[in-house]
């Protein structure tokens, strides 16, 4: 024996490499052994919705590291005395097929539990009333509604709809929340209710065309309820009223709350006040609330508050309430191939992602883009994800100015906006994202110089380009469709060869702000335009000018030049 050790001891001597790799290997066989006699539970902080019974079928208690004491013994003892392995054990045993079986039959209850636990903690704000259908053409919550396919939680639903003021809450397909005061739904079983929420797991976000709906409890007194009620303006009463505005209502106490309240639940998005009657009703050809009268017409008060106006029989003042107008929230991909390539053009910060939601409410078609942006994706432009020649799309948008890129295009929306705040828009989508701000560092530090040198030039070289090179273009200004949004609109659907109804572009203007559009440049306290910059962005629009001009086209709005 003692020969055997000396010629190891030797051997090991001349090859101490190998010495320690078996030392290692030693020394980690006896931990997993040790760690594989005493650890009882998956690796979980207590408490996760994910911990029970999840891996190991319902009725089984679960264990975690925080409840482990020292060399890993479990703190409370198994049912049954069996030791419950590691997540690396495989055994030789029936466990396995018993385990899946407990899993088939508890599989959608341990979701269904996860997701009531859920449920339970939010039972101070909110209350689960169970699972419902849901039409795309007629939805079950007819109020605002909003996507996102990568963060949606349960509270971020119902803390947006009590914040407008709604009594229901629903999301659907893991991704989608809608908001409403009255279900228009019936009951869906609550197995069809299985999808997981995409920022948090742990809960239900209902299924495909299944909503799991909550009742906002804190709602009517969280919510600033009708502030953001928006005011459309005095118009003169429509022809065949009751037909225009379907729904009304006597009030002898009228004021503006009690009528958008009263518009509100009955699911309608205006609100008229006609002295002592309250109208409901959508924008129709019939009452397009395109020509406003002097509000003066309007300014009878009211009987329940002295210091409102409440219109007269002949004058209605009009308010939008916060339902939305489903007539233009239909979205799809074209059903065929697309014979011509149509793409929104734009130089960055023009308002391209805007114009996109407007062209994908009036025409029903998603729109694409030459490029993916993950963030669009998330936010419902679904023909992001798309390759731009797909032909799925009804146009693409693209910031591209070569002549290779223009040109295959068939034809082209060129969208131009007034370079000075195009060129502060996107800055702040750099720094900022897409709807934040860019922070004063930015606009102090060399970042801002820097940024108009580069940018400034090829706002000038991308229209110019486009009008070399593009076929078919159609050039609209920013400034324009802000301002005449109906009829800018109804020119972009004709070039893209789809009839969209009067009523769904009317049903665009009140939907037309989106979730892309911000609400206003922020107001800095310094002009970040010095005067070379002024002088060399004044030549560039020069240049524009006179390119649109040379082509028989209206120049650039006056307001381009400060």
């Amino acid at each position: 024996m003692a020969k055997l050790l000396l010629k190891l001891q030797r051997y090991f001597r001349r090859k101490p490499v190998r010495f320690l790799t078996l030392l290692a290997l030693y020394l980690a066989a006896g931990s997993l052994l040790f760690l594989h006699s005493g650890f009882s539970g998956e690796p979980t902080v207590p408490g996760s919705p994910r911990g029970p019974a999840g891996a190991e079928g319902p009725g089984l208690p679960y264990l975690g590291v925080m409840q482990l004491g020292r060399g890993f013994k479990a703190t409370a003892p198994v049912p049954g005395g069996a030791r419950r392995r590691g997540p690396w054990f495989k055994s030789v045993s029936k466990e396995p097929s018993e385990r899946g079986k407990s899993r088939e039959n508890g599989g959608g209850r341990s979701r269904a539990l996860r997701g009531r636990s859920g449920r339970e903690k939010e039972e101070d704000r909110a209350r689960y009333l169970g699972c419902f259908q849901d039409d795309p053409r007629r939805r079950a919550l007819r109020g605002t509604s909003f996507f996102d396919y990568k963060k949606m939680t349960v509270f971020r639903c119902q803390d947006n709809c009590a914040e407008r003021g709604y009594l229901y809450a629903g999301l659907e397909f893991g991704a989608e929340c809608y908001c409403g005061h009255k279900i228009q739904a019936s009951n869906a079983s609550e197995s069809e209710c299985n999808m997981e929420c995409k920022g948090e797991r742990s809960n239900t976000c209902g299924g495909i065309n299944r909503l799991s709906i909550y009742r906002l409890e804190l709602a009517q007194e969280s919510a600033r309820r009708y502030g953001s009620a928006i005011f459309r303006g005095c118009f003169r009463r429509p022809e065949n009223v009751s037909i225009a505005l379907p729904a009304s209502q006597l009030m002898l106490n009228m004021s503006v709350d009690k009528c958008v309240d009263f518009c509100t639940e009955k699911e309608f998005p205006l609100a008229a006040l006609a002295g002592t009657v309250c109208r409901c009703g959508f924008p129709t050809a019939l009452f397009p609330l395109h020509e406003r009268e002097d509000e003066q017409l309007c300014a009878h008060r009211c009987a329940a508050e002295e210091l409102e106006s409440c219109g007269s029989p002949e004058f209605l003042l009009v308010y939008q309430t916060q339902v939305q107008d489903n007539r233009c929230m239909d979205r799809r991909f074209l059903p065929s191939r697309a014979k011509q390539l149509v793409a929104l053009a734009s130089f960055p910060g023009a308002g391209n992602t805007w114009a996109r939601h407007l062209i994908e409410l009036a025409t029903g078609f998603y729109t694409g883009s030459f490029y993916f942006d993950g963030s669009l994706y998330n936010k419902g432009f679904k023909g992001e994800r798309d390759h731009w020649r797909s032909g799925r799309t009804i146009c693409i948008k693209t910031h591209e100015s070569g002549q290779k890129e223009i040109e295959a295009f068939d034809s082209a929306i060129l969208l131009i906006r007034n370079p000075y705040k195009a060129l502060m828009a996107e800055f702040n989508r750099k720094y900022g994202g897409h709807i934040g701000f860019a922070a004063h560092a930015h606009w102090k530090g060399k970042e801002w110089p820097e940024f108009v040198a580069n940018y400034a030039p090829w706002w000038a070289t991308h229209t110019l380009d486009w009008l070399r090179y593009g076929r078919h273009v159609l050039v609209v200004h920013f400034e324009d469709l802000k301002r005449d949004l109906f009829s800018q609109l109804q020119r972009m659907v004709a070039l893209l060869g789809v009839a969209a109804r009067e009523d769904r572009l009317l049903c665009v203007e009140g939907q037309k702000d989106g979730n892309f559009k911000r609400s206003g440049l922020r107001k800095l306290e310094f002009d970040p335009y010095t005067p070379e910059m002024r002088e060399a962005i004044g030549g560039y629009i020069r240049t524009v000018d006179a390119a649109l001009k040379l082509r028989n086209l209206s120049g650039v709005p006056e307001d381009y030049s400060p």
